[in-house]
C-alpha cells in the first residue's frame, strides 16, 4: 500500500463564507486556519496548497475573551532607533481596519514558511457585512453552531 501524495490536479478548492458576529477570536481563527491549510481533508498534503478559500464578514463584531480588548497589545518597530510602537486589541477593532486583528490571528496560528503565506492569499476579511465575491457562490459555515464555546455574548 502506498501512501497518497496530492498533486496539482488532485486539488479541490472551495468557498466559504464564516460570519464572526459574536463569535471568539482564537476558537475562529484556529478553524480558519485549519481550513485554510485544507487539514480537514483526507486527501490533505503537508506541502500543498489544498485549503479553501475562505471570507470572513463582520470581522469588527469578533468577542474577545477575559480582558483581552484591553490588556492584548499588538507591538511594531518602525526601523528607527526608539521606534516600538503598540495598540491593543480594542483600540483596533475601534479603529479604521478592525479586521486586522483577525487576520493577525489567524497568520499567528499558520506555521512560518513560504507555503502558509501562499495559503494567506486565500483569506478575505471584511469589516461589515458585504462582500464583493457572490460570483463564487460560497457555501455557509456556521461556526456559532458548531461549540457552544464559539460564542460570547458581549458585556
Amino acid at each position: 500500500m502506498k501512501t497518497f501524495s496530492a498533486t496539482p490536479a488532485d486539488i479541490d478548492k472551495k468557498w466559504i463564507l464564516i460570519d464572526a458576529e459574536g463569535v471568539v477570536l482564537g476558537r475562529l481563527a484556529s478553524i480558519v486556519a485549519m481550513r485554510l491549510r485544507g487539514k480537514h481533508k483526507p486527501s490533505f498534503t503537508p506541502h500543498m496548497d489544498m485549503g479553501d478559500n475562505v471570507i470572513i464578514i463582520n470581522a469588527d463584531k469578533i468577542q474577545l475573551t477575559g480582558k483581552k480588548r484591553t490588556d492584548k497589545t499588538y507591538y511594531w518597530h518602525t526601523g528607527h532607533p526608539g521606534g516600538i510602537k503598540s495598540r491593543t486589541a480594542g483600540e483596533i477593532l475601534e479603529g479604521a481596519h478592525p479586521e486586522r486583528v483577525v487576520t493577525k490571528a489567524v497568520q499567528r496560528m499558520l506555521p512560518g514558511n513560504r507555503l502558509s503565506r501562499q495559503q494567506m492569499t486565500n483569506l478575505r476579511v471584511y469589516a461589515g457585512s458585504e462582500h464583493p465575491h457572490e460570483a463564487q457562490s460560497p457555501a455557509v459555515l456556521d461556526v456559532k453552531s458548531m461549540n457552544a464555546k464559539n460564542t460570547r455574548v458581549a458585556k
